[in-house]
Protein backbone atom coordinates (compact mmCIF):
# COMPACT_ATOMS: atom_id res chain seq x y z
CA UNK A 1 0.00 0.00 0.00
CA UNK A 2 2.73 2.32 0.03
CA UNK A 3 2.73 2.95 -3.44
CA UNK A 4 -1.13 4.16 -3.30
CA UNK A 5 -0.04 5.93 -0.24
CA UNK A 6 2.64 7.89 -2.03
CA UNK A 7 0.25 8.54 -4.74
CA UNK A 8 -2.36 10.12 -2.63
CA UNK A 9 0.48 12.10 -1.32
CA UNK A 10 1.60 13.47 -3.75
CA UNK A 11 -1.87 14.42 -5.15
CA UNK A 12 -2.88 16.48 -1.99
CA UNK A 13 0.40 18.42 -2.24
CA UNK A 14 0.25 19.12 -5.87
CA UNK A 15 -0.97 22.36 -7.52
CA UNK A 16 -3.93 22.88 -9.16
CA UNK A 17 -2.81 22.39 -12.42
CA UNK A 18 -0.31 19.32 -11.63
CA UNK A 19 -4.10 17.97 -10.08
CA UNK A 20 -6.29 18.60 -13.54
CA UNK A 21 -2.95 16.88 -15.53
CA UNK A 22 -3.22 14.01 -12.97
CA UNK A 23 -7.26 13.74 -13.09
CA UNK A 24 -6.70 13.64 -17.15
CA UNK A 25 -4.50 10.84 -17.19
CA UNK A 26 -6.07 8.68 -14.45
CA UNK A 27 -9.13 8.79 -16.61
CA UNK A 28 -7.32 8.30 -19.87
CA UNK A 29 -5.90 4.91 -18.61
CA UNK A 30 -9.29 3.92 -16.98
CA UNK A 31 -10.88 4.84 -20.34
CA UNK A 32 -8.90 2.29 -22.34
CA UNK A 33 -9.20 -0.22 -19.85
CA UNK A 34 -12.47 -0.18 -19.64
CA UNK A 35 -12.39 0.20 -23.20
CA UNK A 36 -10.57 -2.98 -23.97
CA UNK A 37 -12.88 -5.25 -22.16
CA UNK A 38 -15.88 -3.89 -23.70
CA UNK A 39 -14.03 -5.11 -26.55
CA UNK A 40 -14.73 -8.46 -25.39
CA UNK A 41 -18.34 -7.90 -25.78
CA UNK A 42 -17.91 -6.66 -29.56
CA UNK A 43 -17.56 -3.10 -28.88
CA UNK A 44 -15.10 -0.69 -28.20
CA UNK A 45 -17.19 2.19 -26.64
CA UNK A 46 -16.89 1.88 -22.88
CA UNK A 47 -18.95 3.05 -20.26
CA UNK A 48 -17.51 6.08 -19.49
CA UNK A 49 -16.89 7.16 -23.13
CA UNK A 50 -20.98 6.57 -23.39
CA UNK A 51 -21.86 7.88 -20.50
CA UNK A 52 -19.47 11.36 -19.96
CA UNK A 53 -18.82 12.11 -22.98
CA UNK A 54 -20.91 14.91 -24.56
CA UNK A 55 -23.40 13.64 -27.28
CA UNK A 56 -24.23 16.27 -30.01
CA UNK A 57 -27.84 15.11 -29.98
CA UNK A 58 -29.88 17.11 -27.94
CA UNK A 59 -32.11 14.70 -26.66
CA UNK A 60 -29.28 12.36 -25.90
CA UNK A 61 -28.11 15.25 -23.83
CA UNK A 62 -31.04 15.74 -21.87
CA UNK A 63 -30.40 12.44 -20.27
CA UNK A 64 -26.41 13.20 -19.53
CA UNK A 65 -26.45 16.87 -18.91
CA UNK A 66 -23.65 16.16 -16.73
CA UNK A 67 -21.42 15.70 -19.89
CA UNK A 68 -21.08 19.41 -20.33
CA UNK A 69 -18.65 19.58 -18.11
CA UNK A 70 -17.18 16.29 -17.94
CA UNK A 71 -15.78 15.60 -21.77
CA UNK A 72 -13.32 18.10 -21.03
CA UNK A 73 -11.50 15.07 -19.05
CA UNK A 74 -11.81 12.40 -21.66
CA UNK A 75 -9.65 12.22 -24.22
CA UNK A 76 -9.56 9.70 -27.79
CA UNK A 77 -6.07 8.81 -28.40
CA UNK A 78 -2.61 8.91 -27.34
CA UNK A 79 -2.15 12.18 -28.88
CA UNK A 80 -5.03 13.73 -28.43
CA UNK A 81 -4.37 14.22 -24.39
CA UNK A 82 -0.23 14.39 -25.10
CA UNK A 83 -1.07 17.80 -26.44
CA UNK A 84 -3.71 18.83 -24.78
CA UNK A 85 -2.07 18.28 -21.45
CA UNK A 86 0.69 19.88 -22.83
CA UNK A 87 -0.31 22.95 -23.76
CA UNK A 88 -2.11 23.20 -20.49
CA UNK A 89 1.29 22.65 -18.69
CA UNK A 90 2.74 25.78 -20.82
CA UNK A 91 -0.01 27.88 -20.24
CA UNK A 92 -1.14 26.75 -16.74
CA UNK A 93 2.49 27.45 -15.46
CA UNK A 94 2.20 31.10 -17.10
CA UNK A 95 -1.27 31.57 -15.75
CA UNK A 96 -0.62 30.71 -12.04
CA UNK A 97 1.85 33.39 -11.77
CA UNK A 98 -0.60 36.23 -12.37
CA UNK A 99 -3.97 34.06 -11.39
CA UNK A 100 -5.01 31.41 -8.48
CA UNK A 101 -5.22 27.84 -8.88
CA UNK A 102 -9.01 28.52 -7.67
CA UNK A 103 -9.01 30.92 -10.88
CA UNK A 104 -7.19 28.02 -13.15
CA UNK A 105 -9.82 25.65 -11.75
CA UNK A 106 -12.91 27.70 -12.53
CA UNK A 107 -11.28 28.84 -16.56
CA UNK A 108 -10.88 25.18 -17.31
CA UNK A 109 -14.49 24.05 -15.91
CA UNK A 110 -16.54 26.92 -17.18
CA UNK A 111 -14.36 27.05 -20.70
CA UNK A 112 -15.28 23.42 -21.18
CA UNK A 113 -18.87 23.57 -20.50
CA UNK A 114 -18.69 27.30 -22.76
CA UNK A 115 -16.87 25.11 -25.35
CA UNK A 116 -19.66 22.33 -24.71
CA UNK A 117 -22.94 24.74 -25.63
CA UNK A 118 -21.03 26.22 -28.54
CA UNK A 119 -20.36 22.62 -29.61
CA UNK A 120 -24.25 21.92 -29.23
CA UNK A 121 -25.18 24.86 -30.68
CA UNK A 122 -23.54 24.24 -33.89
CA UNK A 123 -24.49 20.63 -33.90
CA UNK A 124 -27.75 21.17 -34.43
CA UNK A 125 -27.78 24.25 -36.29
CA UNK A 126 -25.71 24.24 -39.32
CA UNK A 127 -26.61 22.05 -42.16
CA UNK A 128 -23.30 20.71 -42.85
CA UNK A 129 -23.52 18.22 -39.47
CA UNK A 130 -26.50 17.32 -40.04
CA UNK A 131 -25.71 13.52 -41.01
CA UNK A 132 -23.12 11.99 -38.59
CA UNK A 133 -23.11 13.67 -34.99
CA UNK A 134 -20.71 11.98 -33.35
CA UNK A 135 -19.98 13.06 -29.40
CA UNK A 136 -16.99 14.89 -28.39
CA UNK A 137 -14.18 14.27 -26.15
CA UNK A 138 -10.97 16.31 -25.30
CA UNK A 139 -9.81 19.17 -22.42
CA UNK A 140 -9.15 21.58 -25.51
CA UNK A 141 -11.91 24.33 -24.47
CA UNK A 142 -10.43 24.67 -21.22
CA UNK A 143 -7.65 24.86 -22.26
CA UNK A 144 -8.45 27.55 -24.40
CA UNK A 145 -9.68 29.48 -22.13
CA UNK A 146 -6.62 29.34 -19.90
CA UNK A 147 -4.39 30.40 -22.91
CA UNK A 148 -6.70 32.95 -24.11
CA UNK A 149 -7.46 34.86 -20.63
CA UNK A 150 -3.51 34.68 -20.31
CA UNK A 151 -3.15 36.36 -23.59
CA UNK A 152 -5.76 38.81 -22.67
CA UNK A 153 -4.18 39.46 -19.59
CA UNK A 154 -0.78 39.92 -20.59
CA UNK A 155 -0.23 39.72 -24.33
CA UNK A 156 3.20 41.08 -24.58
CA UNK A 157 4.55 38.83 -22.52
CA UNK A 158 7.51 36.76 -24.67
CA UNK A 159 7.32 33.09 -24.08
CA UNK A 160 10.19 31.03 -24.92
CA UNK A 161 9.95 27.87 -27.01
CA UNK A 162 11.78 24.99 -26.43
CA UNK A 163 14.51 23.23 -28.55
CA UNK A 164 14.70 26.33 -31.26
CA UNK A 165 15.36 28.52 -28.42
CA UNK A 166 13.19 31.53 -29.67
CA UNK A 167 10.89 33.86 -28.04
CA UNK A 168 6.96 34.44 -29.22
CA UNK A 169 4.53 37.00 -27.47
CA UNK A 170 1.94 35.18 -26.26
CA UNK A 171 -0.55 37.50 -27.80
CA UNK A 172 0.67 35.87 -31.17
CA UNK A 173 0.28 32.38 -30.19
CA UNK A 174 -3.52 33.45 -29.11
CA UNK A 175 -3.78 34.76 -32.67
CA UNK A 176 -2.57 31.79 -34.31
CA UNK A 177 -4.65 28.99 -32.59
CA UNK A 178 -8.03 31.43 -33.73
CA UNK A 179 -7.45 31.71 -37.14
CA UNK A 180 -6.47 27.46 -36.99
CA UNK A 181 -9.81 27.07 -35.45
CA UNK A 182 -11.65 29.50 -38.02
CA UNK A 183 -9.91 28.22 -40.67
CA UNK A 184 -11.40 24.50 -39.89
CA UNK A 185 -14.74 24.85 -38.86
CA UNK A 186 -16.60 23.21 -42.07
CA UNK A 187 -13.74 20.10 -41.67
CA UNK A 188 -14.31 17.20 -40.33
CA UNK A 189 -14.15 18.02 -37.01
CA UNK A 190 -15.78 21.38 -37.09
CA UNK A 191 -17.65 20.60 -33.73
CA UNK A 192 -14.63 20.56 -31.89
CA UNK A 193 -12.90 23.81 -33.60
CA UNK A 194 -16.35 24.94 -32.41
CA UNK A 195 -15.83 24.14 -28.57
CA UNK A 196 -12.18 25.55 -29.12
CA UNK A 197 -13.53 28.89 -29.97
CA UNK A 198 -16.47 28.91 -27.10
CA UNK A 199 -13.60 28.20 -24.35
CA UNK A 200 -11.82 30.83 -26.28
CA UNK A 201 -14.33 33.17 -25.87
CA UNK A 202 -14.82 32.95 -22.14
CA UNK A 203 -11.41 33.18 -21.53
CA UNK A 204 -11.37 36.36 -23.50
CA UNK A 205 -14.57 38.02 -21.82
CA UNK A 206 -13.96 37.24 -18.57
CA UNK A 207 -10.74 38.77 -18.58
CA UNK A 208 -11.36 42.11 -20.58
CA UNK A 209 -14.94 42.73 -18.21
CA UNK A 210 -13.47 41.20 -15.15
CA UNK A 211 -9.43 41.32 -15.22
CA UNK A 212 -7.83 39.79 -12.54
CA UNK A 213 -10.65 38.84 -9.72
CA UNK A 214 -11.67 35.47 -8.00
CA UNK A 215 -14.84 33.85 -8.89
CA UNK A 216 -17.25 31.51 -7.03
CA UNK A 217 -18.02 28.53 -9.66
CA UNK A 218 -21.21 28.33 -8.37
CA UNK A 219 -22.88 31.48 -7.33
CA UNK A 220 -20.73 33.42 -10.17
CA UNK A 221 -20.50 36.09 -7.61
CA UNK A 222 -16.57 38.00 -7.99
CA UNK A 223 -14.50 39.58 -5.20
CA UNK A 224 -11.55 41.82 -6.31
CA UNK A 225 -8.57 39.89 -5.90
CA UNK A 226 -5.85 40.91 -2.72
CA UNK A 227 -3.53 43.18 -4.26
CA UNK A 228 -0.11 42.19 -4.64
CA UNK A 229 3.54 43.76 -5.04
CA UNK A 230 3.83 42.02 -8.45
CA UNK A 231 2.10 43.97 -11.24
CA UNK A 232 2.77 43.59 -14.97
CA UNK A 233 5.11 46.73 -16.18
CA UNK A 234 6.31 47.87 -19.11
CA UNK A 235 9.17 50.40 -19.16
CA UNK A 236 6.66 52.88 -21.28
CA UNK A 237 4.32 52.70 -18.02
CA UNK A 238 6.63 53.28 -15.79
CA UNK A 239 5.78 56.59 -13.61
CA UNK A 240 8.48 58.29 -11.25
CA UNK A 241 6.70 59.56 -8.28
CA UNK A 242 6.60 62.86 -7.11
CA UNK A 243 6.75 64.56 -3.91
CA UNK A 244 8.79 63.24 -1.01
CA UNK A 245 8.25 59.87 -2.03
CA UNK A 246 10.66 60.44 -5.23
CA UNK A 247 13.41 58.02 -4.27
CA UNK A 248 12.61 54.39 -4.23
CA UNK A 249 14.17 52.17 -1.85
CA UNK A 250 16.95 49.60 -3.44
CA UNK A 251 14.39 46.39 -2.03
CA UNK A 252 11.53 48.46 -4.35
CA UNK A 253 13.99 48.86 -7.66
CA UNK A 254 15.07 44.94 -7.37
CA UNK A 255 11.06 44.70 -7.98
CA UNK A 256 10.91 46.84 -10.64
CA UNK A 257 14.70 45.48 -12.15
CA UNK A 258 13.22 42.02 -12.14
CA UNK A 259 9.64 42.79 -13.80
CA UNK A 260 11.12 44.69 -17.16
CA UNK A 261 13.07 41.66 -17.58
CA UNK A 262 10.47 39.60 -17.25
CA UNK A 263 8.54 42.25 -19.73
CA UNK A 264 11.30 42.22 -21.97
CA UNK A 265 12.97 38.62 -22.42
CA UNK A 266 10.23 36.30 -20.19
CA UNK A 267 10.01 34.71 -17.30
CA UNK A 268 12.48 31.87 -18.01
CA UNK A 269 15.05 34.63 -18.22
CA UNK A 270 15.30 35.03 -14.56
CA UNK A 271 17.74 33.84 -12.89
CA UNK A 272 16.79 31.28 -9.86
CA UNK A 273 17.90 33.42 -7.20
CA UNK A 274 15.73 36.00 -8.98
CA UNK A 275 12.40 33.21 -9.11
CA UNK A 276 13.00 32.82 -5.78
CA UNK A 277 12.78 36.41 -4.74
CA UNK A 278 10.02 37.17 -6.81
CA UNK A 279 8.09 34.27 -4.93
CA UNK A 280 8.50 35.21 -1.58
CA UNK A 281 7.24 38.41 -2.20
CA UNK A 282 4.17 37.15 -3.99
CA UNK A 283 4.01 35.50 -0.62
CA UNK A 284 3.56 38.87 1.56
Amino acid sequence: MEFVDNIKQRFSTATMLEKLIYINIAVFILSLLLGSFSGLYGTRTSFITEWFALPSDLNKFLTRPWSLATYGFLHAGFRHILFNCLWLYIFGRLFLEYFSDKQLLNFYILGTVFGGMAFLIAMNYFPIFSGSKPPIVGASAGVSAIIIGTATHIPNYQLRIPLINVYIKVWHLAVFFILMDLISLSGGNGGGHFSHLGGALFGFLFVKYYGNKEMDLFSFKTTKKKKTKLKTVHRSSTITPKGPYRTKSEHQKKIDTILEKIGDSGYDSLSQEEKDFLFEQGKK
